[in-house]
């Protein structure tokens, strides 16, 4: 891994850790207690995409949480560069994870094609 892969890989596991520190700081309540999953900086660090734990919000919950967040951004900005010394914080975009969607449906599948499996081992002893 080169050294600059190295920097923006940190950099993220630092975001995943201030994110929800500043978060946990604000009054309201859309916000203050939602789960980073993950971050993704970009090549140059300029920008951030914050993907975040969805599990427990409606539709309605998320769009309120997105809209909220997009709002606060210069506030997580100022807080992450003050708490880590930085000159600068990457801009930040959020969305919710669909991970746990997608690992739920092929391990569904998985099981399907399991049963399967099993029905035809049966059917051709008999």
């Amino acid at each position: 891994m080169r050294e600059e892969e190295i920097k923006r890989k940190r950099t993220e596991a630092r975001l995943v850790e201030l994110i929800p520190e500043a978060l946990s700081t604000m009054n309201d309540e859309r916000i203050n207690s939602l789960t980073v999953t993950e971050v993704i900086c970009s090549r140059g660090r300029y920008n951030a995409k914050v993907y975040l734990d969805k599990s427990y919000l409606s539709e309605r919950e998320q769009r309120e949480a997105l809209k909220q967040l997009k709002s606060v951004s210069n506030y997580l900005s100022t807080y992450i560069r003050d708490s880590e010394g930085w000159f600068k914080s990457p801009k930040f975009t959020f969305e919710f994870d669909n991970q746990l969607e997608k690992i739920t449906h092929i391990e569904e599948l998985f099981k399907q094609i399991a049963k399967r499996k099993s029905k035809d081992i049966l059917d051709e002893s008999k």
